[in-house]
């Protein structure tokens, strides 16, 4: 964490991020493929169509599950 860093919740914990950074560029600094998740952001599913003019805000909470054969789970990443 910097001090012109922000802080949001994934999966319920901290992570940190620069200001301005958009939902894909936060998926890519987590090592996440983004065509094998689905995100909740600030409780409402957020459609694919919308990520690239997300930008992350402090305090924002965001669930992020991966798709899996079969079904979906909590990212192992986040939530071992």
């Amino acid at each position: 964490m910097t001090s012109t860093s922000i802080e949001l919740q994934v999966n319920g914990k901290p992570v940190y991020c620069s200001p301005q950074t958009t939902l894909p560029q936060l998926l890519e600094q987590l090592n996440l493929n983004p065509r094998l998740i689905a995100v909740e952001y600030n409780g409402e599913i957020l459609h694919r169509q919308y990520w690239s003019d997300t930008e992350i805000q402090k305090g924002d909470r965001l669930e992020i599950v991966t798709i899996v054969g079969g079904g979906m789970r909590c990212n192992a990443m986040l939530n071992p």
